[in-house]
């Protein structure tokens, strides 16, 4: 961002949108490190917000629950390690990931790139600092 920041200054509707995840505002013990990765990096785009949005340049995040990508469903992704772990079947492990949003399903990719889009927009030319949650309703609290 900090390489790109000069070269996005002066020009009309300059916009950031990183990728962030509910992991940097729910820590999990089994995912530290990227916990504390995301959290920094929803801090660090807070942060930079602040500084160049009266510079033009607006700057937001976006955090998804589980997503439909190898990370999660992939043959070394999230569901494969904890059915190791825990000698059970990754569609079962996936499956109940799923089950644990209210809409009962992962957030496809092309949903967040969606939303990026959006962001990246005019049409949300006075949104930034913004963090958006795109993870089916998992995150519960307000």
């Amino acid at each position: 961002m900090r390489a790109a920041l000069p070269h996005l200054l002066g020009r009309p509707g300059a916009s950031i949108v990183t990728i962030s995840s509910v992991n940097a505002k729910l820590p999990d013990p089994a995912v530290i490190d990227y916990c504390a990765a995301k959290g920094a990096l929803s801090n660090v785009c807070k942060s930079l917000s602040k500084e160049f949005g009266p510079r033009g340049v607006r700057i937001n995040t976006i955090s998804p629950g589980p997503v439909q990508t190898d990370l999660w469903l992939g043959s070394d992704g999230v569901a494969q390690t904890i059915a190791k772990a825990q000698g059970v079947r990754p569609e079962d492990v996936s499956a109940g990931a799923a089950a644990d949003s209210p809409t009962g399903r992962f957030t496809t990719p092309q949903e967040v790139a969606d939303l990026a889009l959006l962001l990246a927009s005019d049409r949300a030319g006075n949104v930034t600092g913004s963090d958006f949650v795109i993870d089916g309703g998992l995150i519960s609290t307000i």
